[in-house]
């Protein structure tokens, strides 16, 4: 498999995997920056969890996680602030009404407090819960999920017609060759057979053919017995906060993508999330698992519906097919997240270690990008944490990930251990960009705001193949990968 991916990463790579990007452009700050993000913190407010749990006090376990929140909500009010500063005076509150407008996403009137969003919570105050969704800066969709060749390549070339058919002929065999579907997957799954081929890379389906339908109806129903067991006790006392998290949360998930604005698929959303959250105690519902469902539905939607699924009605289609595509999206997701699940214990530990672990990397494979973030009090905790909690959702457009993921689920060792290589990938691709920022305001907002918005299949296997370089250079060379 190894020499697969390697012929495949020298074909790839035609065209030099850093390229030259514009400098983002920025306004000289008038008036005195911060020196650091810990003066920040002390200067603005917590906007990561705006809305979440404001009619509660704050407990002690709620800053045992590196002061996580604290970082992130730091980083999205520093870029809120940036920006504010790059308009006219009497332009900004004007724009602040704008961008809140466009934000408000109502589900239901247990959403009212969403839409509280006043001027004066974009003031200066001392850290406490607000009582609004928070601004942070969104992308449009300028791109179909389903166009993920950003250059422009016609839909279905020669070479992509015989992979497609290797493909049909590996998923049609008696007892499908995992391994080898594994080594054909790595470039990337053709769409045709994506949904039966992540069902498999996952673990969730069998490879013997003969098996799969009989697993299918079994773990569907196993699903709905769920729903019909524990869904109701949402409205108990010690699983209201869990669902109340939920509700809050769906209607920001992808909010451009019309997709996921309908309320039909909030609601899947709400019962895959719930049965997770209350079969998974050790962790239950933390935010950033709502991103994880994404994918998964998409995927096994667009084996349904031939056009572009974010645009698509999903009330068009039958009910058991609804079924099927939400007990497929929660079984794959729990296999996913059974992977990665210390990234949402209590302190989140998994994250810690692998923002770690980033950090180290970076220091051995780019020690100048490593001491411009010294020199600026930059921590990998501003930025990374998002990019592991979320594995790079928010800063990908969705046909990217799902891209991304093909890859993911062909690696052996499975998604947790492969992504912190496409971090360290993703950081360095950027290194130009970090190194002509000179002031700790200007990095958090390229971090924060880095520009993939027209990225696609091409981008992403440079990526993956420089990450697999840095992963068979450090993964089993402890003393280059350590200081």
């Amino acid at each position: 498999m190894e020499l697969s991916i390697l012929h495949w990463i020298l074909g790839s790579q035609k065209s030099n995997f850093i390229k030259e990007h514009s400098k983002v452009n920025a306004v000289p700050l008038k008036n005195k920056k911060a020196s650091s993000f810990h003066e920040f913190a002390r200067n603005t407010s917590d906007a990561w969890d705006i809305g979440d749990d404001e009619d509660e006090d704050f407990s002690t376990s709620s800053f045992q996680t590196l002061n996580s929140k604290v970082a992130l909500a730091t980083a999205a009010q520093v870029l809120e602030n940036h920006s504010k500063l790059r308009v006219k005076p009497e332009r900004s509150q004007s724009m602040a009404a704008d961008i809140t407008a466009n934000f408000k996403v109502i589900k239901s009137s247990s959403d009212a407090q969403l839409s509280r969003n006043s001027g004066d919570t974009c003031l200066r105050n001392p850290l406490h819960k607000q009582q609004s969704l928070p601004l942070r800066p969104i992308i449009p969709l300028v791109a179909r999920i389903s166009d993920q060749n950003a250059s422009g390549a016609p839909p279905m070339t020669v070479r992509e017609k015989t992979r497609l058919e290797k493909f049909r002929q590996l998923l049609s065999s008696h007892n499908t060759d995992l391994d080898e579907l594994r080594k054909c997957s790595w470039p990337g799954v053709p769409r045709e057979v994506r949904p039966v081929t992540w069902r498999l890379l996952s673990g969730y389906l069998p490879a013997n053919t003969e098996r799969r339908k009989m697993t299918l109806q079994r773990k569907r129903e196993e699903y709905f017995g769920f729903i019909e067991q524990y869904y109701d006790s949402r409205n108990e006392e010690h699983h209201q906060d869990t669902y109340r998290q939920i509700h809050i949360d769906i209607p920001r998930t992808n909010p451009l993508i019309p997709l996921f604005q309908q309320p039909l698929v909030q609601e899947i959303f709400e019962r895959i999330l719930f049965i997770w959250a209350i079969r998974h105690p050790a962790s239950g519902y933390v935010q950033g698992i709502n991103d994880l469902v994404t994918p998964f539905f998409v995927v096994f939607l667009s084996e349904y519906v031939e056009e572009d699924v974010e645009n698509f009605d999903v009330t068009n289609l039958s009910q058991d097919i609804l079924r099927s595509i939400e007990a497929d999206s929660f079984w794959c997701m729990s296999k996913l997240l059974d992977g990665i699940q210390d990234n949402y214990t209590f302190a989140q530990p998994g994250i810690q270690k692998k923002v770690q672990a980033l950090e180290e990397l970076v220091s051995r494979i780019d020690e100048q990008v490593h001491s411009h973030f010294r020199r600026y009090e930059v921590e990998y905790l501003q930025f990374a944490f998002r990019w592991m909690n979320n594995l790079l959702m928010r800063e990908l457009p969705l046909r990217c990930t799902i891209r991304l993921w093909d890859t993911y689920q062909s690696e052996p060792e499975g998604f947790s251990h492969f992504h912190l290589y496409v971090c360290a990938a993703f950081l360095i691709k950027w290194r130009k960009e970090i190194l002509d920022e000179e002031d700790f305001q200007g990095l958090l907002m390229l971090l924060q705001n880095l520009p993939t918005i027209h990225w696609g299949n091409e981008e992403i296997g440079l990526l993956l193949a420089e990450a697999y370089r840095l992963k068979y250079m450090f993964a089993d060379a402890p003393n280059h990968y350590r200081r």
